[in-house]
């Protein structure tokens, strides 16, 4: 969602030099721990599919189950694998979901986030089926060069999904409604303009049915780039704050930061396609795998990826805290 969003902001605390509260830095903290927990159990469940042999277990049912045709077989082993990583995951999600209610930064009821959690699964399971679908249809057509197809057609994707993410995909989880301040919205249009950022029109975000938190983000490519501020920003700001927030997050487009940090990852993903690959061709020739269209190799490759994602995630982030600074 990071370039669907393509900008966000979080104003809780608009003072840039202030020190957090020693709250502030527990939350911080937590979350940091949360994370690296989510980390430690989807590599050791993908690790275990793969050591185990569990992997092309999966890989039968789905077979059985989809009446031995592979776009539906690989359709329901990717949903085997959502629905296991989901069950072992849900109690980690369920502590972030009260970890913010703790500290007072959710107004979400438990119902509310329930739902949020069954919509974002089906949501993950589209998309999600959507790539891999393509990806194996990819591989088994054109095994020599299935990963520069592949890479092209995913970034074909992320294209449309950055299009369609703010009429599409924002609207299921919260409400939008154009601003209904007319002196602020022509401030902010005006301001985009300035910046060379033509935007398609500005919405109030019903955030604070969820949440405390104060945010506001450019969305969108094109036709549907659009600037969104979040009802808790207009409830507790000035139209002057909200414009400097707005400010900061033009200075990057200004600046081209978006459009360079695109290209670092569009780079970064044909190398990741390269590698996957070469692992796959290696798996097969250690005879790990019966072909590179064999789907039960899907645990190996979200693997590579973790793993290139975090080599690379520390040069990433001082990229981009380089260019936060720098906007």
């Amino acid at each position: 969602m990071r370039y669907f969003q393509e900008s966000m902001t979080v104003v809780e605390n608009p003072a840039p030099t202030q020190v957090d509260s020693p709250e502030a830095q527990r939350y911080n903290r937590i979350r940091r721990w949360l994370g690296i927990a989510d980390l430690v159990i989807g590599f050791a469940f993908l690790a275990t599919l793969l050591i185990t042999g569990w992997s092309g277990t999966l890989r039968d049912l789905a077979y059985r189950w989809g009446f031995q045709n592979y776009t539906l077989a690989v359709f329901l082993y990717l949903l085997f694998l959502l629905v296991i990583s989901k069950v072992l995951g849900i109690g980690l999600d369920y502590y972030g979901f009260r970890l913010e209610r703790r500290f007072k930064l959710s107004t979400q009821r438990l119902r509310s986030w329930i739902w949020d959690e069954f919509k974002g699964f089906l949501v993950g399971l589209v998309l999600a089926g959507t790539v891999v679908d393509l990806l194996y249809f990819t591989i088994r057509q054109w095994p020599e060069h299935w990963w520069l197809l592949a890479w092209a057609l995913f970034m074909g994707l992320f294209v449309v999904l950055a299009q369609l993410a703010p009429v599409v995909l924002f609207p299921i989880f919260y409400k939008f409604e154009p601003l209904d301040d007319e002196d602020l919205r022509r401030r902010l249009i005006v301001l985009s303009d300035r910046a060379g950022t033509r935007v398609r029109g500005v919405y109030r975000w019903k955030l604070s049915e969820k949440s405390k938190k104060a945010n506001a983000a450019l969305t969108g490519l094109g036709a549907t780039r659009r600037i969104i501020l979040a009802d808790t920003l207009l409830d507790n700001y000035g139209p002057e704050e909200i414009e400097a927030v707005l400010a900061h997050e033009l200075g990057h487009h200004v600046h081209r930061h978006i459009l360079k940090s695109i290209f670092v990852q569009t780079a970064i993903t044909l190398f990741g396609f390269w590698a996957a690959n070469w692992t796959l061709h290696y798996a097969v020739d250690q005879r790990v795998f019966e072909a590179l269209s064999d789907f039960a190799n899907l645990p190996l490759l979200v693997l590579v990826s973790t793993v290139l994602s975090l080599l690379l995630m520390p040069a990433l982030n001082a990229y981009s805290r380089f260019n936060v600074e720098a906007g």
